[in-house]
């Protein structure tokens, strides 16, 4: 079912099939709900990963909150609210609202005018008001996802006029959570202009004295979160992020550059799965290897589904990156399997700068169960498609990635409602046992959670699961970094990357046609072992079966072998 509501797809055709030349691959500007105002200036950033990994900052409890004046106290230098026309999205077009922007900055006085000068209506961009409560003390607040009250979390806003010498202090007062990863030592991003272009330096781990504490009393309870910052220059321009800002463009752009490279594009197709509610193209990729489909098991993949948790699509560009390569194991992987992945599925979410919504205001990772086509068109067509895929193979693996707010290091949500026998219960926990394996400073086994919740049904994992996809899980990639392997330090770019890497090294272990990993041999096209040094630490199944057993049964009390099962627990049991 090509896109819904009579929408004309830009392309109606895949740009090629498997190994011929391809055509151009356009690029229309994004399009925008009719109320945002869009600048026109192109934000880009350079990539870049730190010397050393980032540590986390000390904690800081609520008692330790610096005093910080109220918004009343306080001039609002900036303010940017979409005037939504009534409480639903209507229409879009490229660039936002037509005609002349207004100035939400307050202007400067002079030259010696301190006061910031704040800017985010760009894609992804998310600061409605800024308040300034001192010489160098702003308030923040956020806007909430479009057409809803709510959901306030994602940041990304640029900062100019900036000095070198003050210390500056920010608090963004309408955080909606009450727990944030903020409370454990993460720490806000800061990019600098100058740096990027003088030093080649990107974003990197900022501020002092960061803080996350309940604001003022009230229903619902707001949250703040605070930190103090120098900037590296005066007359700057910095960019603040709650994570790694990865937009609907950036994933257009690695689209175009892959269309126009002979080597990797010849093992993938590009198709519009649909288009969204503003008219925004949903990329599917298909990609295989030489010999066609037949016989073929499938891996079904998405990001993106929540806008705020960019960490996803970092990791899907690592799990793109690889299995798009010449390394022997991207071969194989290529040839045993059809791999469909949506590497953007809420793209309108992500180009406005939400949290968790799509322009339909509500989440689309609870709409799996009822959604419709005409309200959440990438989770209706993501859901046919793999119905039609399960019609004509199996589908070992469905993995959605997303991006935790509470919690630190990397973990699966699996699928075990408990009717199953026990070798099913078991291998839903080998998948992440095998990745705890191949990721052991970065992936916590203990984290992952199987339990099917009632509002839980709605969710991609979920729906997956009870089309008969049998491995369905949801990658949960912290929005700060790992406790684990003695790190104590932020994810880098790098970091996230990897993951995708890990994560097809670990499908391999958990699929392998043949006990050791194989190859291919460019000579004979034949299976040989490949040369990954010490294969007695490679993670097989059989020896995960057995580990996962006997840590279940641990957790139950019991010693292995004493007799007695845990296959009749439930899964809310096992998990207490």
């Amino acid at each position: 079912q090509m896109p819904h509501q009579g929408r004309p797809a830009p392309f109606t055709q895949p740009w090629r099939s498997l190994g011929e030349p391809q055509a151009p691959f356009s690029l229309p500007a994004p399009r925008w709900p009719v109320e945002c105002e869009v600048i026109q200036e192109r934000i880009e950033h350079i990539e870049w990963v730190p010397p050393k990994p980032e540590p986390f900052c000390p904690p800081m409890g609520p008692e330790q909150a610096l005093y910080t004046l109220g918004e009343e106290q306080g001039t609002v230098v900036y303010h940017s609210s979409p005037a939504l026309q009534g409480s639903c999205f209507t229409r879009a077009r490229v660039g936002g609202a037509p005609g002349p922007l207004s100035s939400p900055a307050a202007p400067l006085e002079g030259p010696q005018d301190t006061t910031l000068l704040f800017e985010s209506r760009f894609e992804s961009g998310n600061l409605q008001k800024a308040i300034k409560v001192g010489p160098y003390e702003y308030v923040l607040m956020l806007r909430p996802d479009l057409y809803t009250a709510k959901h306030t979390q994602w940041f990304y806003f640029r900062v100019q006029n900036t000095r070198q010498e003050p210390l500056y202090r920010f608090t963004i007062a309408n955080m909606a959570k009450p727990k944030s990863l903020y409370g454990q030592g993460l720490r806000p991003l800061l990019y600098s202009q100058r740096d990027a272009q003088s030093r080649g330096i990107g974003w990197r781990r900022v501020g002092t004295d960061v803080c996350y504490y309940r604001g003022s009393a009230g229903e619902p309870a707001m949250f703040r979160l605070s930190w103090t910052v120098r900037f590296p220059h005066d007359g700057d321009t910095c960019f603040f992020a709650a994570c790694y800002p990865y937009t609907y463009s950036d994933l257009r752009r690695y689209l175009r550059a892959l269309a126009a490279d002979p080597a990797r594009s010849r093992h993938c197709t590009v198709q519009p799965l649909c288009r969204s509610l503003a008219g925004n193209t949903v990329y599917l990729l298909t990609i295989t290897g030489p010999g066609g489909t037949a016989g073929k098991r499938a891996v079904v993949a998405s990001a993106r589904v929540h806008p705020g948790e960019s960490g996803g699509s970092w990791a899907m560009r690592g799990f793109l990156d690889f299995l798009l390569s010449a390394h022997e194991d991207a071969q194989l992987l290529r040839r045993l399997f059809v791999f469909k992945v949506v590497p953007m599925l809420n793209p309108d979410g992500v180009v406005v700068g939400n949290s968790r919504c799509s322009l339909a205001g509500r989440d689309p990772n609870r709409a799996y169960g009822k959604a419709l086509p005409g309200s959440f068109p990438a989770v209706w067509h993501l859901r046919a498609m793999v119905q039609r895929v399960l019609a004509e193979r199996e589908v070992v693996l469905y993995c959605d990635f997303h991006g935790h707010s509470r919690k630190n290091n990397v973990f699966v949500y699996g699928c075990d409602a408990g009717g199953d026998g026990a070798g099913t219960r078991l291998r839903q926990r080998v998948f992440p046992l095998m990745l705890s394996k191949n990721a052991p400073d970065k992936f916590s086994f203990s984290s992952c959670k199987y339990r099917v919740q009632k509002s839980k049904e709605g969710t991609g994992r979920v729906s997956m699961w009870r089309l008969g996809v049998s491995h369905s899980y949801t990658l949960e990639v912290a929005f700060s970094g790992s406790t684990l392997g003695g790190r104590s330090s932020h994810f880098s770019v790098e970091d996230l990357e990897s993951l995708g890497h890990l994560l097809c090294d670990t499908l391999l272990d958990f699929c392998d046609p043949v006990p050791a990993k194989v190859g291919l041999d460019p000579a004979q096209g034949a299976p040989v072992p490949l040369d990954h040094g010490d294969t007695s630490s490679v993670p097989q199944l059989q020896q995960c079966l057995v580990e996962v057993d006997v840590l279940l049964q641990r957790q139950m009390g019991r010693e292995p072998g004493s007799g007695g099962s845990w296959s009749d627990v439930s899964p809310s049991e096992l998990e207490s």
